[in-house]
């Protein structure tokens, strides 16, 4: 079913870091002496149904990045590396003008969540082609508070409805598209690729995903990266290779 699209994805890695409080870009941070980037990478190249990524970086990082992490690497899929833009929505927009013209699926995945499953970009795909557009996501384990001005609590949400989404979010390439292009029109910024959809009026399925798919963001979340690496046994990233074959 897959192989009869063709899948990009397109991992946005252009991000300022500035709360990571480090000169180096989080992407290019080493856990498990593999840059995050890399880890982020090698599960789009490990997933036989994703037919080419676009990397988006930063313009003075292209050559950096081709170098240290696509060319070391020998990431085969990495078709191009393109320039980010101002905002995370403007580095995924560049990206969406570089994909191939035989791209039907797009994939949008942070370049600083590496610990995405296979199987979650395959239940990914499987949403895009199934409802048009789906976004991989965990419920919410906290209660949350909707806070106004002077800190005071407003509501609360009931915590049943609540998910957080996460990476990748994958659409039909149409619909991505006409997201943008209205997006564009209106001068509209959202927080995710998935808002942009919803403006339209268009279903996105929520997709089970993993409470592992962090993104890593601050220091202590590398502390966290390390502590999942290290929790991680071989066997399991075997069994979602061997899921790829069904």
């Amino acid at each position: 079913m897959y192989k009869n699209h063709y899948v990009s994805a397109i991992i946005a890695a252009a991000g300022m870091s500035n709360r990571m409080r480090s000169s180096m870009n989080k992407q290019f941070i080493s856990i498990d002496d593999k840059p995050i980037l890399a880890h982020t990478i090698d599960k789009f190249e490990k997933c036989k149904y994703v037919d080419e990524i676009i990397v988006v970086a930063k313009d003075d990082e292209i050559n950096y990045c081709k170098r240290e992490i696509v060319n070391k690497y020998r990431f085969q899929k990495v078709s191009k590396i393109v320039r980010g833009g101002k905002e995370r929505q403007d580095s995924v927009y560049n990206g969406i003008l570089a994909l191939d013209e035989r791209a039907e699926i797009v994939l949008s995945h942070d370049g600083a969540r590496p610990f995405i499953k296979i199987k979650n970009i395959i239940d990914g795909i499987d949403g895009a082609i199934k409802y048009g557009a789906s976004v991989i996501g965990v419920p919410v384990k906290d209660t949350i508070k909707v806070v106004m001005d002077g800190n005071n609590i407003d509501n609360t949400p009931k915590r049943d409805l609540l998910w957080a989404a996460q990476t990748p979010q994958c659409f039909k390439k149409e619909i991505l598209m006409e997201g943008y292009r209205k997006a564009i029109d209106d001068n509209f910024i959202g927080t995710d690729d998935s808002m942009l959809i919803e403006r339209l009026g268009v279903d996105v399925k929520m997709i089970m995903g993993s409470y592992d798919n962090i993104k890593i963001t601050t220091p202590e979340d590398l502390i966290i990266a390390e502590s999942i690496l290290k929790g991680r046994e071989t066997i399991f990233e075997r069994m979602e290779l061997i899921l790829q074959g069904r």
